[in-house]
């Protein structure tokens, strides 16, 4: 496992408390976990995606992640309308681990709320938090 200084955790995207990270992109918001999650999790071997349309209040289960060791839930950082999944992951879902933040993206959220992403921790916040664990 990655030591915290070994982290991708890049500047411009926000992160949760369940390790989620979340981007706007032109008008949505595009989640996935972060690279401390795919780190902690191990080798990716399949991701459960809701359809879009579905709708989620902020903390609801929207997914899974499966790895070689475990099963872990993914949580909505905001509510929204799920308008975009990641499609790839079907038969990819490695990405998760190669590119956590780009080609592994997990879904694509109209937020209900635009401003639940400025709640978000910023890089700095996220990296003392994780050295709190």
């Amino acid at each position: 496992m990655k030591e915290i200084s070994q982290l991708n955790l890049p500047e411009n995207v926000r992160f949760a408390e369940d390790h989620e990270w979340a981007r706007k992109e032109g008008g949505v918001i595009r989640v996935g976990i972060d690279d401390y999650a795919q780190d902690q999790l191990g080798d990716v071997v399949f991701v459960e995606l809701p359809q879009v349309g579905d709708k989620f209040a902020k903390g609801d289960a929207f997914g899974s992640v499966e790895s070689v060791k475990a099963v872990s839930e993914l949580f909505m950082p905001m509510g929204g309308e799920i308008s975009a999944i990641n499609e790839d992951l079907e038969e990819s879902p490695e990405l998760v681990n190669t590119s956590p933040y780009d080609k592994g993206w997990m879904i694509d959220v109209k937020p209900d709320d635009p401003k639940q992403l400025d709640a978000m921790m910023p890089r700095d916040a996220y990296l003392e938090l994780l050295k709190g664990l």
